[in-house]
């Protein structure tokens, strides 16, 4: 198996890990205290990254540490602002948002780098924007407040997958891991210490049992495996193979939350299954295709 593919199913998995983790943050977090929870995932990631890349973290110098940092800040408001919106909305329509990102990275790309993404993947980020618009628009065209934040936190995360598709290419991204994650833990920290009523040592389970599994799923295995997957596959690709996160993410508020699996929902989790299948389909146009043979006579 290539490592193109290999990664691409790892991706899928984590996808589901990410989707569960809505419904496990809602419930852990409930209405409050959202960066206080972000602050100890994020550190007890840091902290099973440290052993598992242990010797990449013997290595670290002042350059690693800086780019893992300058990763860490779009990183951690995008999950913030994320976090956020899960406390003023449901949980799968808020994992439905946040896949508004698969649009967001090649218009960023454009504006910015001038770097147009290939048709297909523009054509795949459209049908997937609008089985987004089926799930989480309502009848009277309104956005709410969680939503809102949601969007933004989907562009904030836009940009760190492109930061992260960069760095790449530059080289091997994976000792700034913990290097990024430590710095998500430190910046938490400190905005959490800003605020006055943050308790410090919650008592309810749910809360350290949201913390074990965002630490270890969604947060230490599936950031690893995006960053060192963007070096095999485009930003582009990567925030459309997100997008099965919020179709996991509703069954998982269904079983978990009560929340209901609509035929809103359903169709929309078609036309995303098919966004994903257009995104990875190698397409050539028919002139391409004429020219592909022509070469291929000259070199017979």
């Amino acid at each position: 198996m290539e490592k193109r593919t290999l990664f691409l199913i790892l991706l899928i998995l984590g996808t589901a890990f990410w989707g569960i983790s809505f419904s496990v943050t809602k419930l852990a977090i409930g209405h409050g205290q959202p960066l206080l929870f972000l602050c100890y995932r994020f550190l007890l990631a840091t902290m099973v990254l440290s052993v598992i890349f242990w010797k990449h973290v013997k290595k670290l110098n002042a350059t690693t540490i800086k780019t893992g940092a300058s990763l860490a800040v779009s990183l951690v408001l995008g999950i913030y602002l994320q976090t956020l919106g899960i406390t003023h909305t449901s949980a799968s329509q808020c994992s439905f948002v946040a896949g508004i990102t698969v649009v967001i990275i090649p218009v960023i790309k454009l504006m910015i780098y001038r770097k147009a993404a290939p048709l297909k993947i523009w054509i795949a980020g459209c049908i997937a924007l609008i089985g987004l618009f089926v799930i989480s628009v309502t009848e009277k065209l309104s956005i709410g407040i969680g939503d809102l934040y949601t969007i933004i936190g989907a562009f904030c995360f836009a940009i760190y997958l492109i930061q992260v598709e960069k760095k790449s290419k530059e080289g091997d991204i994976v000792p700034t891991i913990v290097p990024m994650f430590a710095t998500c833990a430190m910046l938490t920290f400190l905005l959490a210490s800003f605020q006055k009523d943050t308790v410090w040592i919650p008592e309810t389970q749910t809360f350290w049992f949201g913390i074990i599994f965002c630490a270890l799923f969604s947060t230490a295995y599936m950031y690893t495996i995006s960053n060192i997957a963007q070096k095999y596959i485009s930003a582009e690709r990567v925030s459309i193979i997100y997008l099965f996160e919020p179709v996991f993410g509703a069954f998982a508020a269904h079983f978990m939350l009560g929340e209901a699996i609509t035929s809103r929902l359903l169709i929309g989790g078609g036309l995303i299954f098919t966004a994903t299948l257009i995104s990875e389909l190698k397409w050539r146009m028919p002139g391409q295709m004429a020219i592909a043979g022509l070469s291929k006579q000259k070199k017979g």
